[in-house]
């Protein structure tokens, strides 16, 4: 069986085998485990493909040809390369993996950690989640402790290199190293701190003025310009590679274009940018020869990077931002150097700009009138998005706000809406924070509104706390005191989540005094379900009950908020020793499900079912509905619940004697990467 449709027939119940399976056949009673064979390790190739011309780093070049040598005796060896923006470190590195790559048989990792930090700290749980994806395992941990000791089992047997970009200090850097291999480490400032890692720390110069016109040489040919015009294009371009790139490319482009011309107007021209005059040898005046000859459609897009508070952009969003000849623009910026970096492959790939073209690219469309209607597009499509998004995961929840999105492209599935939400992390994020600066409230709370499935499904604790609270103020500051109430327990979940219950508690009571001013009651079903939670989490399930039971009835007539509350009110009636009736609530909620046609949270009330018959000792049914758990998680990418499920059904196993169920149950574990799947024998 391959993909997800094979691993479907994994949780299959019958007593009966027909046909041929392939992979794991076991039984268990009356419950028939089909578990898929092991998947062959996948070999990520993260860092980018180099360019076809370089010069001048082959002191560099040596120095991690020297550390292959220090790898292979036990890793990993680190490097650190830092200089100004544009030096050319990742290019080196590019070439690097192009000469060497064979002594990397398992693959290369790269990160960017710009992509990653906000407020000065870096989410080192995201940054390994997507390295540990990048190694198929299927299923994350939630904490960073356990994400880094997945990390360090998964490249405990593997070669590999690991190119972490734009590092700020190295205490950054230490939880993403490997067990093996060569970690390469690139910054602007320099990182002492790595030696105390037996790291070699070296400082990656400019360009000469001999080698960089021996790179614009190669580019031009013999006929285009002096060896004393390059040498002083080398010059004003502060022999930086990025800069060298785009004047190479309009002079490349426009055959007629002489290198005499562009040197006038670098040299003329006054200054943009005087935070980068200094620091970073004059890029401002390249960039801005560069952008005058750009055709007004690329010019649009060049300012959409400067608009958009993320560090990436796609031909969607420039679509929707209402730019013209998007494939175009993007083929003529990445041509320029303007646009790099291809983040993700498919149907929406996803493109990073340099920092210094993205400063730049703001500074161009500060002064211009169209800006805020650039800005208000980009806000607009973040919003529809996010909001389909959320629908295509949650269905029919409780939302506040009207439907958005419309003429934005439907998600083929609840999969691929959590897959954009990934992507798009970081620009989610900081729009939200962007929009709220603009004075956006409306735009704020809604987009938090949308980010559940993101940050509840994904742990992204760091920015669900900091969105959220910045949710609170813009609900309060657009008057709408039912927002603020959706804003603070959403809120108060992710600091429950945390285990921090005081921090929890005191969202939960701010809220609660806004409750005479709404309307819809489901809204105070949700602070009580909020609180329920709490009660069962410090050891108080009676008085969860009394909540479940509110929240319950206070959503009457919404079928999903009846089934939501049913599920809560079912694990409290377990955890008080009542499972007779939890069997009952559950009953119930699946009728009203089906006929919803509910599919997450029939896969929830199925495994809160097996927990029920559990406890009344029926083991057989306990498994039936594991399992049925188990398929419902797969067929919806909920790879959290199928590890949940699959614990239950090694303990179910176990409890009842079945030690092939139990082994198989563990090796589909291991497929999803769960931790638990490397417990001993003697039970979960």
């Amino acid at each position: 069986m391959e993909g997800a449709a094979g691993r479907m027939d994994a949780y299959e119940t019958a007593n009966t085998m027909s046909g041929t399976v392939h992979g794991y056949v076991v039984q268990g009673h009356n419950v028939e485990l089909h578990v898929p064979s092991g998947a062959q390790p996948a070999t990520p190739h993260q860092v980018r493909k180099p360019r076809p011309v370089f010069v001048n780093r082959e002191g560099e070049l040596s120095a991690l040809v020297a550390a292959l040598g220090r790898a292979a005796d036990g890793g990993p060896a680190v490097v650190a390369f830092t200089g100004l923006g544009g030096v050319g470190k990742t290019e080196l590195i590019a070439q690097f993996v192009h000469r060497y790559g064979v002594h990397f048989p398992d693959g290369d990792l790269y990160a960017d950690l710009a992509a990653h930090r906000h407020d000065g700290e870096v989410d080192l749980g995201a940054v390994l989640g997507g390295f540990l994806r990048a190694f198929a395992v299927e299923r994350v941990p939630d904490t960073l402790e356990e994400r880094a000791a997945l990390y360090r089992t998964v490249t405990a047997e593997r070669h590999v290199l690991l190119f972490l970009d734009n590092v700020e200090r190295a205490a950054e850097v230490r939880t993403l190293f490997p067990s093996a291999g060569l970690v390469v480490v690139a910054g602007r400032r320099r990182l002492p701190g790595l030696r105390l890692d037996g790291a070699e720390v070296l400082d990656l110069a400019p360009l000469g003025t001999t080698a960089g016109a021996a790179l614009v040489r190669r580019w031009l040919g013999p006929e285009r310009g002096s060896e004393q015009e390059l040498r002083e294009l080398v010059e004003q371009c502060g022999g930086l590679p990025l800069a060298l790139n785009a004047v190479g490319f309009q002079l490349l482009d426009r055959g007629r274009l002489g290198v005499g011309q562009v040197l006038a107007e670098l040299s003329d021209r006054e200054r943009g940018l005087s935070s980068f005059s200094n620091e970073e040898g004059g890029v401002d005046g390249v960039l801005d020869s560069v952008y005058r000859r750009l055709p007004r459609t690329t010019r649009e897009l060049y300012h959409l990077i400067g608009v958009n508070p993320g560090p990436l952009v796609s031909a969607e969003l420039a679509a929707a931002a209402g730019i013209e000849q998007v494939d175009q623009g993007l083929a003529e910026l990445r041509s320029a150097h303007l646009l790099d970096d291809v983040v993700d492959e498919g149907p929406d790939e996803h493109y990073r700009a340099h920092d210094l073209v993205r400063r730049h690219a703001y500074e161009r469309v500060r002064e211009l009138p169209e800006r805020s209607g650039l800005f208000a597009r980009v806000v607009e499509y973040y919003r529809g998005r996010a909001f389909l998004a959320d629908v295509a995961v949650l269905g029919s929840r409780l939302r506040l706000q009207e439907p958005a999105g419309e003429g934005l492209p439907a998600f083929t599935s609840g999969a691929a809406a959590l897959d954009w939400l990934r992507t798009e992390r970081a620009n989610l994020r900081e729009v939200v924070r962007a929009a709220g600066e603009q004075g956006r409230h409306g735009d704020v709370w809604r987009l938090c509104e949308s980010l559940w499935p993101l940050y509840h499904g994904g742990k992204h604790y760091d920015d669900w706390v900091e969105t959220h609270r910045l949710g609170v103020d813009s609900a309060q500051r657009d008057e709408r005191p039912d927002a603020v109430v959706r804003m603070r327990n959403q809120l108060a979940r992710a600091h429950y989540e945390l285990r921090d219950f005081p921090r929890a508690i005191e969202q939960l009571v701010a809220a609660s005094e806004l409750v005479p001013l709404v309307v819809d009651p489901r809204l105070v079903g949700v602070l009580h379900e909020t609180e329920g939670l709490l009660c069962l989490a410090d050891g108080r399930p009676e008085r969860a009950v009394e909540l479940f039971t509110l929240a319950r009835a206070e959503n009457e007539g919404d079928a999903h908020g009846v089934v939501v509350q049913g599920y809560n009110l079912a694990q409290a009636l377990i955890a008080v020793g009542r499972p007779e009736q939890a069997v009952a609530v559950l009953d119930e909620a699946t009728e009203l499900a089906e006929a919803e046609d509910d599919g997450p949270m029939l896969m929830r009330l199925a495994l809160v079912g097996a927990c029920a018959r559990r406890a009344l000792g029926l083991l057989d049914e306990a498994a039936a509905l594991a399992a049925e758990a188990g398929r419902r998680a797969l067929a919806l990418g909920q790879r959290l619940k199928e590890a949940e499920a699959l614990r239950l059904l090694v303990t179910l196993a176990e409890e009842s004697g079945d030690s092939g169920l139990a082994e198989r149950s563990r090796s589909r574990l291991g497929e999803l990467g769960d931790e638990e799947a490397h417990i001993g024998r003697g039970g979960t």
